[in-house]
């Protein structure tokens, strides 16, 4: 009888600070330049440069820990962690070992038996190293240190999760706060959030950990989820076999859904980490601890539970409005300018949803504005388009953020007012149509519907639909 096995995962989540520069000099941290242009003498590591650090970085790592139930260190230091490749042009990173900014937290996340709370066993500031351009053709490899100095946040969890769904729970979680903090992105395609999965198997009922491997090059939620589901099922393979697991690096190929050995794990004595002697220890005032509090914004669990109590939107609107920043934003200061929220909600829910999945985009890519979103809801409301020319109006507004009363205007869009001339428009088709005007007075409601149709394309879609069905059957 085979046994039965438990999965045991913790995380190392690295987070690119939304800072204008970098951790330690005043580079651009602008992604996609020029290679070793956003460099200088102290992020090349050049002799007798000294490191200043950003204080934005040492903000943003402390809402972090205070949004997580972290225990804020009052009295921090930088560490030298050495090693020598190529992309670390100082043969060593600056982070912290001995004393990280924050310790000791906590995020809650929903499982199908219910909330559960996964531990964060620390969170530490530290710089990002160069990038490294293999050339095959050429056979060298070259290096950019464009993200050298790069401000980042290590997020250590516990080893508190046992299965693919929770840590993208987590992971999900993690990102949401950091995103309504505005301290990164979180662009996972773009490398400012990187997930490093360290993940053992146990015996059910065990409560010793097994030997633990840690995978890295895990670019998305997907590969984490195949990676972890993977590296689960090799493990218990080799311990069903009488072998052993090694404790070791593992690279993830996502085209081959396979993982390899990099290297053996090393430990924190490898990298001999000693206080970094160019940087002043950090000393946390009260002071400075309440303003980075008071500066905390409205997260996710308590914005849903406000919505939920002031507008009457459906819960599942909710959810997928207050799942990005941007568009609760934008939801909230469409209604600051006067708009109802079901009516904006329909607008986000409905049409910018369709329009965003169809072109493969992120909430957080909408440019439209709350100003024209409003413009064009009061439009519809004032009857001066109707719907269907609302939802033209909108794809334009969509891509290129036009006023929508002035695209209306100079494209001629308004719904034609003039009674008699609809009128007329109506008794036209009634004529031309006797067999549907038949079909209605036998008791086909349906018909109408057709009737309505021809006398909208009669006036090229610029009546009320509305007006012309209450005239059709005021004449029928």
């Amino acid at each position: 009888m085979s046994k039965e096995y438990e999965t045991v995962i913790g995380l190392e989540v690295h987070v690119e600070l939304a800072t204008a520069t970098k951790i330690f000099c005043g580079c651009s941290t602008a992604f996609g330049g020029r290679p070793n242009t956003h460099t200088c003498p102290v992020c090349t590591g050049m002799p007798g440069s000294l490191p200043v650090l950003n204080k934005k970085v040492l903000e943003y790592a402390v809402g972090v820990g205070l949004a997580t139930n972290c225990e804020i260190t009052r009295y921090c230091k930088f560490d030298r962690k050495n090693y020598f490749y190529p992309d670390n042009p100082q043969n060593y990173q600056i982070s912290q070992l001995y004393l990280p900014i924050c310790q000791n937290g906590w995020v809650e996340i929903d499982t199908p038996q219910g909330p559960r709370k996964i531990g964060i066993h620390e969170i530490h500031m530290e710089e990002d190293a160069g990038k490294l351009v293999h050339d095959s053709w050429e056979d060298v490899s070259l290096v950019d240190y464009n993200r050298s100095g790069v401000p980042l946040i290590e997020i250590v969890s516990q080893p508190d999760m046992r299965s693919a769904e929770e840590v993208i729970a987590y992971l999900e979680k993690l990102r949401l706060i950091i995103q309504y903090l505005g301290a990164s992105d979180c662009k996972l395609e773009e490398g400012s959030m990187r997930a490093d999965v360290n993940l053992s198997v146990r015996e059910k009922g065990s409560d010793q950990l097994g030997t633990r491997t840690e995978m890295k090059n895990l670019s998305s939620f997907r590969a984490i989820a195949r990676a972890i589901e993977g590296e689960k099922n090799r493990q218990i393979d080799l311990l069903e076999a009488g072998k052993t697991v090694v404790q070791e690096t593992r690279r993830w190929d996502e085209a081959k859904e396979d993982s390899y050995a990099m290297r053996s794990k090393e430990d924190a004595q490898d990298y001999r980490y000693f206080p970094d002697p160019d940087l002043a220890p950090i000393c946390i005032s009260d002071e400075f601890l309440e303003e980075i509090r008071a500066g905390q914004p409205e997260f996710r669990t308590e914005k849903m539970k406000r919505y939920r109590e002031e507008f009457d939107i459906p819960d599942y609107d909710i959810e997928i409005i207050t799942a990005s920043k941007h568009m609760a934003d934008l939801f909230e200061a469409s209604m600051a300018l006067g708009a109802a929220p079901k009516k904006v909600s329909n607008w986000l829910m409905g049409e910018t949803l369709r329009l965003l999945k169809e072109k493969g985009q992120g909430p957080e890519e909408i440019r439209f504005s709350p100003e024209h979103l409003t413009g064009l809801i009061d439009l519809t409301e004032r009857r001066i388009i109707n719907s269907t020319v609302a939802k033209e109006v909108f794809e334009v507004m969509f891509e290129k953020d036009i006023d929508p009363a002035g695209y209306v205007a100079e494209k001629g869009l308004g719904m034609v007012s003039d009674e008699d001339a609809l009128l007329a428009a109506v008794k036209e088709v009634i004529e031309a149509n006797p067999q549907s005007v038949q079909d209605y007075q036998n008791g086909k409601e349906k018909a109408i519907g057709f009737l309505v149709g021809q006398t909208m394309k009669a006036m090229k879609g610029k009546a009320d639909p509305g007006r012309v069905n209450e005239l059709l059957k005021e004449l029928l």
